[in-house]
């Protein structure tokens, strides 16, 4: 079996791509999108009619709600290829308002349902903000399920595990990218591989906590750089993958053996975990990672959603 087909065995395999043409390959049960995935795809010859057309159809309405569109056009398509969920994400430049983030998620999940799609199929993707994190809990008190996007810290994740949101994405390979520009000359590769890698450590930090607390909230490393974070995160809920890592999975054969396991995380003595509103800002500062990471990642996926939001006019 190659490392794709096993590392199914232990872990459910996501597909990261807005790119819905190249899904059936690797048969993922879920996939998962973004401003920037869905920017990259509406820019490749293939996709532009379906931007167009979609526009078209829906001409004369507020940009806000054109872009919505065309979000869950692609969702639709790529419901049609997988079996299980599509991830669609809410606006980075709203991550700082609650109310906001609700109405918008509200205005995709009526999209959705127009298009005969339940809510059993659709994740709404927030940032890991407190604000964020408090449109999540209110959602998911209406039966829409979220995706908490954006997530580099423990408290971070200990706050979307109590407001009960149904899956984060912890992002392995940006936590990586932080902590190797920081050593610089000094990193190691060799030496923080696999287990040693500091995103890696992040999410089976996190992905125990879950376990150990009973925690329902699924854990889905994201933002990989290279297969050995992968290999080194199977047993874990769930995995989303660039086309690009799934394939160097499909060509592999090496042995994959889990290496997270919900079972011995039950019996790691561990302390429970509670962050109020405060206590949870106060964390986050504490860690310059995740607070440079955090801030970052909003601002890259609000500026490739003014791209988006430009080729939308356009059309």
């Amino acid at each position: 079996m190659n490392q794709l087909d096993q590392l199914k065995a232990y872990t459910t395999v996501v597909a990261d791509t807005g790119n819905f043409k190249q899904l059936a390959q690797y048969a993922p049960r879920d996939a998962t999108t973004n401003p920037s995935l869905i920017l990259k795809a509406v820019l490749q010859p293939e996709y532009a009619p379906l931007l167009k057309e979609t526009v078209a159809v829906h001409r004369g309405q507020p940009l806000p709600q054109l872009v919505d569109q065309v979000l869950v056009r692609f969702g639709r398509e790529i419901l049609k290829v997988v079996p299980g969920r599509v991830s669609t994400e809410v606006d980075a430049r709203l991550s700082f308002d609650t109310a906001a983030t609700i109405a918008r998620a509200h205005h995709l999940i009526g999209l959705y349902e127009d298009a005969g799609i339940g809510r059993d199929r659709v994740l709404i993707k927030v940032a890991s903000t407190w604000e964020g994190i408090q449109a999540a809990r209110a959602l998911e008190r209406e039966g829409i399920h979220c995706n908490l996007t954006l997530l580099f810290s423990f408290c971070q994740a200990v706050a979307c595990g109590e407001a009960n949101v149904t899956l984060i994405s912890p992002f392995v390979g940006r936590i990586y990218d932080w902590h190797k520009k920081q050593a610089g000359a000094a990193w190691d590769e060799a030496a923080m591989a696999g287990a040693n890698d500091p995103g890696v450590k992040s999410v089976t930090q996190i992905f125990n906590h879950y376990k150990k607390f009973d925690i329902a909230t699924e854990v889905m490393g994201a933002s990989f750089r290279n297969t050995g974070q992968i290999t080194a995160l199977a047993g874990c809920d769930l995995l989303t993958i660039s086309p690009e890592l799934l394939a160097q999975l499909q060509a592999s054969e090496a042995p994959l053996s889990p290496a997270l396991d919900a079972g011995d995380a039950r019996q790691l003595d561990l302390h429970a975990v509670l962050y109020n509103e405060a206590g949870f800002r106060h964390a986050l500062n504490e860690d310059a990672m995740a607070t440079e990471k955090l801030a970052e990642g909003i601002r890259l996926f609000a500026a490739d959603a003014v791209r988006l939001d430009k080729l939308i006019q356009e059309a």
